[in-house]
């Protein structure tokens, strides 16, 4: 296939779909992410009492283990696979593979014995296919939406996954006392949008190259033995992980037509972008483990508990998510990045001067915190997204998805193994003392975290933003 036909192709794919097509497209994705997202944050609550149920509590962790590995690898793959083949048939695939993982999950566990292992089989195809969504919905946006739109789907991107949240804090307690199987059927219902975005989702999306997929099975393996190692810390994982990305270096220095060329990695506006991603993320998986902790080990509360209180800084986060595309648009993405890092900081601060002062004022903390976390999204996204031309913005949304996972995955497994070991216990700078001076000062390293990540935006954004 020639560049010219190829050229040609992309042309007639971009004319296929339409501002008006392309956010029909982007509804239907949101709520086909927002149910997979509402039934991850479901399975990660109730998984012990799963575990207990198939007669293998001691393996109960590997129910969100799994999943959490296989949506590290695909949200890379799905992105980046954006720019080669039909998002259609991405399309397909997922929503087939999400079906057929809520139909397998229910039947084989309902009315059959529940095994550990039926439910994370079901559970993986769950999350493969449920990620679809999330990248495709993505790609969509950057290739296809204009500037000014583009800001608002990330932010109504974002929202969708802060409402999933709260739906899954919210229900914590309710959850436990229903037969979980049914849990498998809450995305079950987006097989019905399959007509309507195959109208609405182009059938020739991207370059039309020959896959790569030496160098895709490379890049994933790497990215799974890292994401493992942070699950589990197991050193020689992170050995093979390295090895394994220095053999993918090797590969696409080497090979006549990989999926991504060494220049990719030598762009300099988007290192520095990406840069923002490794720290304001840092911190994306703690904050509930954070205020569950506090909540249970200094005012004897019980999770369910503490989740009618921490249920409302979601629902901060999702309303402000739905609103960040308005607040761009007023004061641009630089201002908003800065004032977003500020209220995660003063989240952060507030939170560890409240640990004795009482969970409704941890709760405003809270609240204050993911208001940063529900602005920050939309103008981190567009910006990495910007620094990268278009025909890569695939591949752009697959390390960024990747980065996201793995870096979160970094912060809760440090902050998670400091909690644990009560290292920081005894007194604090705020003037806590014991179990309580411990949490003051996990919530002032992470204040500490989203001020080097303001601190490296006000560096370096002369040179992210210098062709804008």
């Amino acid at each position: 296939m020639t560049s010219s036909t190829n050229t040609a192709d992309v042309k007639s794919a971009d004319e296929q779909v339409t501002t008006q097509t392309a956010v029909k497209a982007l509804v239907l994705l949101l709520i086909t992410f927002i149910l997979g997202t509402l039934c991850l944050q479901g399975f990660n609550l109730v998984f012990t009492q799963v575990g207990e149920d198939v007669g293998a509590p001691a393996q109960a962790s590997l129910i969100t283990a799994f999943p959490s590995i296989v949506l590290g690898i695909v949200c890379f793959i799905y992105g980046s696979l954006g720019d080669f083949v039909s998002l259609k048939r991405l399309v397909i695939v997922g929503l087939i593979m999400l079906f057929v993982g809520s139909v397998f999950g229910f039947v084989a566990n309902f009315f059959f014995p529940a095994n550990l292992w039926t439910v994370i089989v079901a559970r993986v195809l769950q999350t493969a296919g449920e990620q679809v969504a999330g990248s495709v919905y993505l790609v969509i946006t950057t290739k296809y939406l204009k500037n000014e739109l583009k800001v608002v789907f990330f932010g109504l991107y974002t929202a969708g996954y802060q409402l999933s949240a709260s739906i899954g804090v919210f229900a914590a307690g309710a959850l436990s006392s229903i037969a979980w199987q049914y849990l498998f059927l809450i995305p079950a219902v987006t097989i019905l949008f399959l007509p309507t975005l195959l109208k609405s989702l182009p059938g020739r999306q991207g370059s039309g190259d020959k896959v790569d997929w030496i160098g895709f099975t490379i890049f994933g393996l790497a990215s799974a033995f890292l994401t493992l190692f942070f699950s589990y810390m197991a050193w020689w994982m992170l050995i093979v992980a390295v090895a394994l990305f220095v053999v993918f270096a090797v590969y696409i220095a080497k090979a006549s037509d990989p999926f991504v060329t060494p220049a990719f990695f030598k762009n300099t506006r988007w290192l520095a972008a990406m840069s923002l991603i490794l720290v304001f993320y840092f911190t994306n998986y703690c904050i509930s483990p954070l205020f569950n902790g506090i909540g249970t080990t200094v005012y004897g509360m019980t999770t369910a508990q503490v989740s009618t209180y921490v249920v409302w800084a979601f629902v901060c986060a999702a309303i402000v998510g739905t609103c960040s595309g308005l607040i761009i648009g007023r004061i641009g993405k630089q201002a908003a990045l800065i004032i977003a890092a500020c209220l995660m900081i003063a989240g952060f601060v507030s939170a560890a001067l409240a640990v004795n002062a009482g969970f409704l004022a941890l709760t405003i903390a809270a609240c204050v915190f993911y208001c940063g976390v529900g602005l920050m999204y939309s103008p981190v996204v567009s910006t990495v997204l910007s620094t990268i031309p278009q025909e890569e913005s695939g591949r752009g949304v697959g390390m960024n998805d990747l980065l996201m996972n793995v870096t979160a995955s970094i912060g809760i497994s440090i902050i998670g193994g400091l909690m644990g070991s009560q290292a920081l216990a005894g007194s604090s700078i705020t003037g806590a003392t014991g179990a309580a001076a411990g949490y003051a000062n996990l919530l002032l390293i992470g204040a500490g975290v989203m001020t080097l990540g303001l601190i490296v935006f006000l560096v370096f954004r002369k040179k992210i933003y210098a062709q804008d």
